[in-house]
């Protein structure tokens, strides 16, 4: 830790002997990245904070902790340096950072591939996380019921994945109302509720691979400029789409069930009009 070294990367790590508290000295350090990949823990009979301490408390910008089924982590004890955090593939879950009020240069945050379920809580994670700016919670367990509609994120986040998850339509009553680029793809969301929060900053949707029968309209986001509608179930795109999407610049609609009819023939003239923005006709 007081050597020259700046970036160390550990791959494939198994703990063999045990595991006793000692006391780990921040000062004086060159490091600004670690990275433990595929960590192996053999005896689990030890304090588990006595870990988790040593690596919440490190003075480094960039911690990556990936696909070592770490299970949780404490909060830092005082405001920490973290810029960029990844705990991608490992079990956590809700727990996690609950009124942390610590990580407030974090400004990446990537947990995908672990065990959360509420997206209330992920949303409450965040709220005191003041640089926020990406937050990866992709292939997780994440719901959101109707009970569960009270959200708090950081208003600092502009970029969020929840891409493949459990989400419904519901998932609109939760969202970081700044957000300029959101994934939901994957998801079960069969339609864009009408009479939701707007999301003004919002430039990037991707619905793909959902249960959309029709074109989401935009009015609650009206700066779209990307809507990707990939492989859902629409038959016969609305024409009203294009006119209330009038900052829409790219429309992917690819792999739908399309079906000959009046009003696609309609949406096709009107999409010509305005420029081309159906990306990948005919082909797709």
């Amino acid at each position: 830790w007081h050597s020259s070294i700046e970036y160390f990367s550990i791959n494939n790590l198994i703990q063999l002997g045990n595991v006793v508290s000692s006391r780990f000295d921040y000062s004086d350090t060159s490091m600004k990245a670690l990275a433990l990949n595929k960590v192996l823990v053999t005896d689990l009979f030890f304090s588990q904070d006595d870990i988790y301490n040593i690596f919440a408390n490190m003075n480094i910008e960039a911690l990556t902790i990936a696909d070592s089924e770490l299970i949780h982590m404490v909060c830092p004890s005082s405001d920490s340096p973290f810029r960029y955090v990844n705990f991608a593939k490992n079990d956590l879950t809700d727990l996690l950072f609950q009124n942390c009020d610590k990580l407030i240069q974090l400004e990446t945050f990537i947990l995908k591939r672990n065990k959360f379920e509420s997206l209330s809580k992920v949303s409450f994670m965040t709220s005191h996380m003041k640089s926020l700016r990406y937050l990866d919670v992709s292939s997780n367990l994440l719901r959101n019921s109707g009970a569960e509609k009270r959200c708090q994120w950081t208003d600092s986040l502009s970029e969020l994945d929840l891409s493949s998850n459990q989400l419904t339509e519901s998932v609109f009553e939760c969202l970081p109302v700044r957000i300029s680029k959101l994934d939901l793809q994957n998801n079960q969301i069969a339609s864009v509720p009408k009479g939701i929060a707007e999301l003004q900053s919002l430039k990037e949707l991707n619905l793909a691979s959902n249960r959309l029968a029709d074109l989401p309209g935009c009015r609650a986001f009206a700066g779209l400029e990307i809507l990707n509608v990939e492989r859902n179930l629409i038959l016969t795109p609305s024409a009203d789409f294009l006119e209330s999407c009038p900052s829409v610049k790219e429309l992917q609609a690819g792999q739908n069930p399309f079906k000959c009819s009046c009003e696609l023939q309609d949406f096709l003239r009107l999409e010509r009009r305005s420029g081309g923005k159906l990306s990948g006709w005919p082909e797709a």
